[in-house]
């Protein structure tokens, strides 16, 4: 089990961050390691981690007081822990050191609780915060301020939910979410159908959203809520700032989601699929297990487990790299054509003078 940081300012002796973090000291094991940094601008207390044998002039260079540095490696000039994964430790390592701010358990006087909602123990609800009829906030939770919960949501323990955030009825978030500033889970979905008359009708959209365990949404995210069933993002899935799911959408595990990427109605995305940034995926569409898809992709059909994709419409990675290995020739090729078109229309208008009777001609 992880072992939480020590409560007020966190500091550990090397010795003590090598058994929380199972590795093994090289060095003073005494020396006190209070905070964390990057190799450029750490200090006294300090501790950094080496990425490969190339940081190596940077590490010497630097203030720092310990190293986590590869199992491989050896730094005699500082104490130092030895790694498989030096930057996974080191992350290990800031979460022992660093204790974000939560606010103390308790409901806030001009929060607006139900009394038909239930609150679990040790439940954080701040100011303006609105908790609607029959909602359950699980144990540990924390509502920051201006959080908008409406009837009948239900949020799993230990999560912790932004200011401005607003969650829509019936939705359901598990255990260990984060929802960053902003985040609306539960909007209705965009879903319309036309008049005779050319006006809009809207569908109306009866379904939810369920959100599993250890999902995290990034700042001012919209997952919208399903036209029948759920849209369901799995767990362990990390979402970034400024993404859209829409409705009826289905996001397995695992998955990371950056900026700007949107993803249209009944979409299907398989476990361990990683989007960059600003992609987008059509409706209906299913994207298998282990997909990697480049920045700025437009994704127009189904794509197989394990693709690696980019371009729009999406290519296999190395036919899309082959095509703008190509593309900045093309200019000069086209000039090359007409060229080369010309020179040949004015053979054959010579050839054509030289034999009236087209007997000549190319």
């Amino acid at each position: 089990m992880k072992e939480k940081p020590k409560a007020g300012t966190p500091s550990y002796t090397l010795e003590e961050l090598a058994r929380l973090l199972e590795c093994k000291v090289e060095g003073d094991g005494a020396t006190v390691i209070t905070g964390a940094a990057g190799l450029e601008n750490a200090g006294k207390g300090d501790i950094v981690f080496l990425a490969g044998p190339k940081f190596r002039g940077a590490l010497e260079a630097s203030r720092a007081s310990a190293a986590i540095i590869p199992e491989g490696e050896s730094f005699p000039s500082l104490p130092v822990l030895k790694a498989a994964n030096p930057h996974l430790t080191f992350v290990r390592a800031v979460e022992l050191l660093f204790v974000p701010y939560r606010p103390e358990p308790g409901i806030h006087p001009t929060a607006s609780v139900s009394p038909t909602a239930k609150i679990g123990p040790g439940v954080s609800v701040g100011a303006f915060t609105v908790v609607g009829d029959g909602a359950e906030v699980g144990e540990g939770a924390v509502l920051f301020p201006l959080v908008s919960v409406y009837p009948r949501v239900k949020i799993g323990a230990g999560s912790i939910i932004h200011s401005h955030v607003s969650i829509r009825e019936d939705v359901r978030i598990g255990e260990r979410v984060i929802l960053h500033c902003g985040v609306v889970i539960g909007a209705d979905g965009f879903g319309f159908l036309p008049n005779p008359d050319g006006t809009h009708h809207k569908i109306p959209q009866k379904g939810t959203v369920i959100i599993e365990d250890d999902v995290e949404v990034g700042a001012n995210s919209t997952i919208d809520r399903a036209a029948l069933g759920e849209t369901i993002v799995r767990k362990g899935t990390k979402i970034d700032d400024l993404v859209m799911v829409a409705h009826n959408v289905d996001v397995g595990e695992n998955t990371l989601l950056a900026a700007q990427t949107g993803i249209a109605g009944s979409s299907r995305v398989g476990k361990n699929v990683i989007m960059a940034g600003q992609v987008g995926i059509a409706d209906h569409l299913e994207i298998g297990d282990r997909v990697i898809i480049a920045a700025k992709s437009g994704v127009t059909k189904s794509i197989p487990a394990g693709s690696f994709v980019a371009g729009v419409p999406h290519l296999d990675i190395l036919d899309w790299r082959k095509f703008w290995v190509t593309a900045p020739l093309l200019y000069d090729l086209v000039k090359d054509f007409k060229k080369l078109r010309a020179r040949v229309e004015e053979l054959e208008k010579k050839l054509g003078e030289k034999d009236p009777a087209g007997k000549g001609k190319l």
